[in-house]
């Protein structure tokens, strides 16, 4: 043999485990969402941004396998246990409710979530600094972003008494939101109405009651049925003239009054979690983080044709003011 094919041929045989080994290396991480597809752009870009930063590339050393309940949250249990049944090595839960489906559907697989509400209240984990067990995660500081936008809305209707909350009672977690909005709204004098809506057409009827009551204005819950509805929810707000706070971001951009709002932040920090646990590090040991940063957007085209004025405070603190 000559020398030249002989090389050739070990260079064959060394090459072939090396890529054999990468084959392999790529592993599978389960995403779990109350959502749709469609309106999950943004956080399912901070999701793989986050992984990049850890090292790990959709295609190249992992792939995401991503479960939607398509706002259907009777459909979430099934999708927790269909990924745990796929030996998935990591769930990521986007939201409380897919954090609570997936920790009942599993003790072993790694665990990480993002949520609105405190992880503690709702049962996700014992303790902040230690979660324990197999999961751990990344908080929006919701509670502060209702009771912000209940102030936000009521410094822009100083004069109501009365306004709405529309929340999803198929929701497990919305329950827990509508409390704290309450709570927000009873500390500045306020009485709230909450009105449920799950579908478009409950959507549509509560934007009556809101109008037909009279009642000063509306906030919107962190929902992903109304952010999957935001177009509708927009429009009707025109429609019956009702001042609309929403919990969500883009909301304002798309013609909504004002959003005041965590963004993507929580993803792309649960996503690094999820690189760390790749690389052998324990869930329990991981402290809950909290994203930090709230964003106010403030859409000016929109309060003018409410013949609504912005008090110059809200416009001095937006981070956001859309002409």
């Amino acid at each position: 043999m000559r020398r030249r094919d002989f090389i050739a041929g070990v260079g064959g045989v060394v090459a072939w485990p090396l890529a054999a080994r990468a084959q392999q290396a790529k592993r599978m991480i389960g995403y779990l969402s109350p959502g749709a597809a469609v309106n999950d752009v943004s956080s399912v870009t901070a999701l793989r941004r986050g992984l990049s930063e850890g090292g790990y590339i959709e295609g190249l050393n992992i792939e995401i396998l991503f479960h939607y309940a398509e706002y259907q949250f009777d459909r979430l249990p099934m999708l927790a246990s269909d990924l745990v049944s796929r030996r998935v090595a990591v769930i990521v839960a986007s939201g409380g409710a897919p954090a609570l489906a997936a920790k009942a559907a599993t003790s072993t697989v790694p665990i990480v979530f993002t949520t609105g509400v405190d992880p503690v209240t709702i049962g996700l984990v014992a303790r902040l600094d230690r979660p324990g067990g197999n999961i751990t995660g990344a908080g929006a500081l919701g509670d502060a972003s209702y009771a912000k936008g209940i102030q936000f809305l009521h410094e822009l209707l100083p004069g109501a008494s009365s306004i709405a909350v529309l929340t999803n009672p198929a929701n497990p977690i919305d329950a827990l939101r509508t409390t704290e909005v309450k709570n927000a709204a009873r500390g500045l004098g306020l009485q709230l109405i909450a009105l449920n809506a799950s579908n478009p057409e409950e959507i549509e009827r509560a934007f009556a009651i809101v109008a037909q009551e009279r009642l000063g204005g509306l906030f919107v819950n962190t929902d992903r049925v109304f952010f999957g509805h935001n177009d509708q929810i927009v429009a009707l707000a025109a429609r019956y003239r009702v001042p609309t706070v929403y919990a969500f971001r883009g909301a304002a951009r798309a013609g909504g009054l004002m959003s005041y709002a965590s963004g993507v932040e929580a993803m792309r920090i649960a996503a690094t979690y999820v690189a760390r646990i790749l690389n052998g590090e324990k869930p329990g040991d991981l402290p809950v983080q909290l994203a930090t940063r709230i964003e106010l957007a403030i859409n000016l085209k929109t309060a003018r044709a409410l013949g609504l004025p912005i008090p110059r405070n809200l416009l001095a603190l937006a981070d956001e003011v859309i002409e």
